[in-house]
């Protein structure tokens, strides 16, 4: 009997961006039949004033439109920063698949162009070439390359193997499945695209030193020096190679998994909760599953869920900008949630009478395990760039796998350092 990865995903609480960003959103209604034989869809309309805030409105249909103009319309590729030239980024293909749902739910493109842009980005990731060779190939043993060309979706440079990467594409893919649910021959063919997409993923093979998982691998030289210990944007990853219903990973991966919490709780700008540097690592998993409620053994000792965790770490960078300790300016109440970025150059500068290291790509943050030590100079005191009292491991003053170093400041949809 075949197994259905659908149901053991329901109880998981995979519930798709829907979680998020369409609470309490109407649903769109049926099909309406004008002429005899021909059924029309059409856009539903959505009104601010009874749907929700309308800055948040803005913000969403804002946040749609990037990924709307910007992806590619052949093959469904999203680009990893704008505006300049980029390369794909796997990651950034889950958010976009995840914004084509919000779009359609939220009157911003019908349901039938979503569905379109839709199916053609699962086609192409189902046909990908999957390959243990260097070059020509989009992935391997069901996993994505972080970075692909965005014409021919094939591996960029030496771009890793991803796990993460590839477990954000796949909460685009299973909120694509979950929400096309019609009796049609195109949402039929999305589930089941999304279904062959996320069950030849062999979560096992990622367990270079079990029961944890790899960041990654490489063609030229295997897999990368580390694994995914807690906490941080990986729980996503985790959660997937559990529930899967063709290679599952033993509990015993969470248990290594929650081993390190202890060395990220802490009082951080008056919150006390589970640390990790940039924002994205207290969001990128609530993308897709509804944490509210959800307790392992370390949260129930706590007293908190995931869901609260973010809550506190989200009101820790807003205290972080409005405090300033390093005195940035246009940090305020209204400017903050720092996360990872490209910066201008890395250099040493002096800004306001001290040295201050900067970057190119790094993974900006509050919230950390530990404060960055400074250094006296004959010139004044030196401190990194990196905003808040510190990261946490793998994040500021490293660089991620990346095929280039991006020297100019642009908008990023995968930003994280993680090698």
């Amino acid at each position: 009997m075949k197994a259905d990865s659908r149901g053991l995903r329901a109880s998981l609480q995979v519930l798709a961006g829907l979680t998020v960003l369409l609470v309490g959103a109407p649903s769109l209604g049926a099909s309406k039949e004008r002429i005899p034989g021909v059924t029309v869809e059409g856009s539903r309309v959505y009104d601010p004033e009874k749907d929700g805030d309308p800055v948040i409105n803005n913000l969403e249909r804002r946040t749609f439109r990037f990924f709307w103009d910007t992806t590619n319309k052949q093959n469904g590729l999203a680009p990893d920063r704008y505006p300049s030239p980029s390369f794909a980024s796997t990651a950034g293909i889950g958010f976009a698949l995840t914004a084509y749902v919000i779009g359609s739910e939220r009157g911003f493109v019908s349901r039938s162009q979503a569905r379109l842009r839709t199916l053609r980005t699962l086609r192409f990731l189902a046909n990908a070439p999957q390959g243990p060779d260097e070059t020509g190939m989009t992935g391997y043993r069901g996993f994505y390359y972080h970075f692909l060309h965005m014409p021919t979706g094939q591996r960029f440079g030496t771009s890793e193997l991803s796990t993460v990467d590839t477990a954000l594409l796949l909460g685009g893919v299973l909120a694509a499945q979950m929400y096309f649910d019609r009796d049609t021959r195109a949402e039929k063919e999305i589930r089941d695209l999304a279904e062959l997409i996320y069950t030849r993923v062999e979560w096992t093979w990622a367990q270079n030193r079990p029961p944890i998982l790899s960041h990654g691998w490489r063609p030229e030289t295997g897999f990368l020096r580390f694994d995914w210990r807690g906490y941080n944007e990986a729980m996503l990853v985790y959660i997937l190679a559990l529930g899967s219903p063709t290679h599952p990973i033993e509990p015993e991966a969470w248990k290594e998994w929650l081993a390190t919490y202890k060395n990220s709780w802490g009082t951080f700008s008056g919150q006390e909760f589970l640390s990790f540097g940039p924002m994205f690592g207290h969001q990128y998993s609530h993308v897709w599953i509804d944490f509210r409620g959800i307790q392992d053994e370390f949260m129930r000792e706590k007293g908190i869920d995931y869901f609260e965790n973010s809550r506190r770490a989200a009101y820790a960078h807003r205290e972080y900008s409005i405090q300033n300790p390093m005195r940035w300016r246009g940090y305020d109440s209204e400017i903050w949630g720092l996360s990872a970025c490209d910066g201008p150059a890395d250099t040493v500068q002096i800004f306001n009478n001290e040295e201050r290291g900067f970057f190119t790509y790094s993974a900006r943050g509050t919230a950390a395990t530990h404060v960055l030590a400074r250094s006296s100079s004959r010139r004044g005191t030196r401190l990194s760039a990196c905003p808040g009292p510190g990261t946490s491991s793998g994040a500021c003053g490293s660089s991620r796998s990346s095929p280039t170093r991006p020297t100019s400041s642009t908008t990023r949809t995968s930003s994280r350092a993680r090698r």
